[in-house]
């Protein structure tokens, strides 16, 4: 159905999360290297249970790479400065949702990019720096299913 794809994640227990996440919506994981964590990495597993061998992900050295190997996937690229909200997407099967690591989200120079093609999801907090990265890529993918299939 989509396509998630996370840029550099640091952090084990959040892509077993999403890896998790995944499987449970027909979804393909795509990982960016470099990664904060092995992944034969015991919290990865962990975290993803069973389901961790149920997924297929696939593997990237960088950007370049996994843009040149995707050219005709559509991307949303995540971000808190991003241009739009997650709401105001017309989401289609297929598409690419792009989330940064936990600790500085993407590059500055990707958001520019893909202005057009950034998005948020609001936040009404007074600390709102940003959300969890497996929370987020739960909101933008059920938001996305939520389109596509007229939930």
């Amino acid at each position: 159905m989509f396509n998630i794809v996370l840029h550099q994640p640091e952090i084990p227990q959040n892509t077993g999360s999403i890896g998790r996440l995944c499987v449970n919506n027909n979804c393909r994981l795509h990982l960016i290297r470099p990664l904060g964590f092995e992944i034969s990495d015991y919290y990865l597993r962990r975290s993803g249970l069973d389901y961790w061998e149920k997924l297929d992900p696939y593997f990237y050295d960088n950007w370049e790479d996994f843009k040149n190997k995707n050219m005709s996937m559509r991307l949303f690229l995540f971000s808190t400065k991003g241009a739009r909200k997650h709401t105001e997407v017309d989401w289609q099967p297929q598409d690419g949702l792009v989330f940064g690591s936990e600790t500085s989200g993407l590059p500055r120079p990707l958001i520019e990019e893909y202005r057009d093609s950034s998005i948020k999801i609001p936040m009404v907090g007074f600390f709102t720096r940003s959300l969890n990265l497996a929370q987020s890529v739960a909101i933008g993918l059920y938001e996305g299913l939520r389109v596509v299939n007229k939930w």
